[in-house]
């Protein structure tokens, strides 16, 4: 079977090779529009009701017209029918691209979304917590902007497209991103988290990075079993000297950092993290 055999697009059924999406595309020229990526677990979306809160949020922050579909069964049907025919239900990533369809810059538009959804397999190393740890670097030609657009997973990401860029070619698990005060904002495809003395830190959503589900549930993890933990602004001393780091995103959930620069860390207290939290939503 293909990899990625079937996509839907505006609720129709596509074999992979066929074109759907116009050069007028709007997500095309001008990056208009948002995705949302989630996992699935033997046919269930883990997080579901988090990721559907943000999808939500952006289609309205990105003034799209309103529609129930996104918080529908019938959009959740629509992702599992997917990932059914690609033979995927057991363990999957999905992505949902939503555009605002043909139009130039300055022509009426309908507000109203066109949406892709594609599912593609994982391997279940995904579902643990990675025995070697990672080997991140800084990235520092980028700095994104801490707007009212920050928080949303942008059709638009080439800050992120060009971080994960150079941390390839210098060989290096991942990288973190500047914002433009200088701190840092998030890595490629994951919020990172420090500790220090105990406290667990990540950067504010004021702090320009993307408004992650895994973070999201962490924090409310984080609340409701008392531990101590900052929503605040992080600098690169800060990474440095933290005693542990960790990144986070919906697919991989935590994956501890081993080396940061000429920084070393333990991954202690994030095993007990992932072993209480997010082990949990992988069973």
């Amino acid at each position: 079977m293909q990899e990625n055999s079937f996509f839907n697009y505006n609720g129709r059924i596509f074999k992979a090779n066929e074109k759907v999406i116009d050069i007028n595309d709007r997500s095309f020229r001008y990056g208009d529009g948002c995705f949302e990526t989630m996992k699935l677990i033997n046919g269930k979306i883990v997080l579901q009701d988090y990721h559907i809160e943000r999808l939500t949020k952006s289609l309205q922050k990105l003034q799209f017209i309103k529609t129930d579909f996104f918080s529908s069964q019938k959009f959740i049907d629509s992702i599992l029918h997917v990932a059914e025919k690609n033979y995927h239900s057991k363990l999957a990533r999905i992505r949902v691209t939503v555009t605002r369809g043909n139009a130039a810059l300055y022509e009426e538009i309908t507000q109203q979304p066109d949406y892709l959804i594609q599912t593609f397999s994982l391997n279940n190393s995904n579902n643990q917590l990675n025995e070697n740890g990672l080997d991140i670097g800084f990235y520092r030609d980028v700095k994104k902007s801490c707007d009212a657009f920050s928080n949303i997973k942008s059709n638009n990401y080439l800050p992120y497209a060009m971080t994960a860029l150079w941390a390839k070619q210098n060989k290096l698990n991942d990288a973190l991103a500047f914002n433009s005060k200088n701190n840092i904002c998030d890595a490629s495809i994951a919020n990172i988290f420090i500790i220090k003395d105990g406290i667990i830190k990540t950067p504010a959503l004021s702090e320009g990075c993307i408004a992650g589900t895994m973070r999201k549930y962490l924090l409310d993890c984080f609340t409701n079993t008392n531990k101590l933990f900052e929503e605040t602004s992080i600098n690169e001393d800060d990474v440095l000297n933290a005693d542990e780091i960790f990144l986070t995103n919906a697919i991989q959930g935590i994956k501890w950092v081993k080396q940061c620069g000429s920084a070393s860390y333990t991954n202690t207290i994030i095993s007990s993290l992932y072993n209480q939290f997010v082990k949990p939503l992988f069973l």
